[in-house]
């Protein structure tokens, strides 16, 4: 129990625990607002009194097609807010933090090979290189 009592305790477990708790509270919101305000908008556009409700049936099977386009919708805008809000600036800031390596190999400029930067002279086709 110990060990499973340390892996509760990482910072990683409960990061994501907390990540997904504001996750689903976000899309719920998101949800909302498509649901409530913007496919009312669309449909008042387009003059269909009640988005959500545009259906067609073939053998007594409903196809909810407003439904699936109040969905698509919210996924679009959860998945546009991560992105915008989370994704681009912890790629920024590692990017700040963490820059790239220097390189430590160049090429041979006569035969194309990788080599070690400090190199004199070429392993492969041994012709001196400049410094």
């Amino acid at each position: 129990m110990s060990g499973f009592k340390e892996f509760l305790l990482r910072g990683n477990v409960v990061d994501m625990a907390v990540g997904i708790v504001v996750g689903a509270a976000f899309g719920t919101v998101v949800s909302a607002f498509v649901k409530d305000l913007l496919t009312p908008f669309i449909a008042a556009v387009v003059q269909t009194p009640d988005f959500s409700n545009i259906a067609f049936t073939i053998n007594s099977s409903r196809f909810m097609i407003g439904d699936f386009v109040n969905q698509l919708i919210s996924f679009l805008l959860v998945a546009a807010a991560v992105y915008f809000a989370v994704v681009l600036p912890v790629n920024r800031l590692l990017a700040r933090l963490n820059p790239p390596a220097a390189p430590t190999t160049k090429t041979c400029p006569e035969c194309a090979t990788e080599i070690p930067i400090a190199a004199k002279r070429c392993a492969h086709c041994t012709s001196v290189l400049a410094a």
